[in-house]
């Protein structure tokens, strides 16, 4: 090629790429408020990136539950990937759904409960009592505003149980269980599906012989309101957004691995699954 041609070729290059920011730009940016769920970190990511793709500018931040879903409510963010219904987050929900939009289901197949070890001689919530000194007298919890926590706390009430519910977050309820299977310890923690930690240990759900925590739930996707008028491609796609909990799961395990970063390994999700993308994008 000629030295006249590549250059010519670099300047096409280079306008295009300028075009193609200029577009990007125009489309404005989408505010993603999260959790810090291994389910809604890789949601929130793909999320991310697909709208990337469409050429949104992307912008998320980590915050509590409550704050998730008042970010939203108030119009700080545009959108949260993690509004379990109509149990977990029911006190969220209620109390805003009227300056909120629920953009559907991302997500079906969610159940919450407590977890042993899958080897654990404990079948039943109604069994804790007996081995309540197994498990040092406690239950290991997460944030303490969560729908889960509200469910245990009325678990505990209704199998009139011995053990104390410990609050903290989902990080150190799957420190605290990692550490006690290492050292071949009962543990019995609050927990949901999907969640990587089925992946990496053998766990087994306690029976709810009351049905205290309910069936299966679902996550849906909440929006601000205007958000549809304002930006109607980034709501299109947040309302076509729909996955399995076999395809978050893949996610989650990616998340797992050491020295790993969350939004690039939902890039590379997004790269390996275009026909799964598209239909969000609606090209499909």
């Amino acid at each position: 090629m000629s030295p006249k041609a590549t250059r010519s070729l670099g300047l096409a290059l280079a306008i295009s790429a300028a075009a193609t920011s200029v577009h990007a730009q125009d489309k404005g940016s989408v505010h993603l408020a999260y959790v810090e769920w291994s389910s809604t970190v890789a949601s929130t990511n793909v999320v991310r990136a697909v709208l990337e793709q469409a050429g949104y500018e992307v912008e998320t931040s980590a915050l509590s539950a409550a704050a998730m879903w008042q970010s939203v409510a108030s119009g700080d963010a545009d959108a949260l990937l993690a509004g379990w219904l109509p149990t977990t987050h029911e006190d969220y929900y209620a109390r805003l759904q009227d300056q909120l939009v629920d953009a559907g289901v991302n997500l079906d197949g969610t159940k919450l409960g407590l977890a042993v070890p899958a080897d654990s001689e404990v079948n039943s919530i109604d069994e804790l009592n007996e081995h309540a000194d197994q498990f040092n007298g406690e239950i290991i919890g997460i944030d303490p505003g969560a729908g889960l926590m509200r469910l245990t706390e009325e678990v505990v009430d209704a199998y009139e149980l011995d053990l104390d519910l410990r609050t903290g977050s989902g990080a150190t309820m799957t420190a605290a269980l990692g550490s006690a299977i290492d050292r071949g310890e009962p543990i019995v923690v609050t927990t949901w599906t999907p969640h990587w930690m089925f992946a990496r240990w053998d766990l087994k759900y306690l029976e709810d012989p009351q049905g205290v925590y309910g069936g299966a739930e679902q996550i849906h996707t909440i929006v601000r309101q205007g958000l549809e008028e304002d930006m109607p491609e980034a709501y299109a796609i947040l309302e076509n957004f729909e996955w399995t909990t076999e395809m978050m799961g893949e996610v989650m395990l990616m998340n797992q691995e050491d020295d790993t970063d969350p939004y690039e390994n939902a890039q590379k999700w997004v790269e390996d699954n275009q026909d799964v993308v598209k239909e969000w994008l609606g090209e499909a």
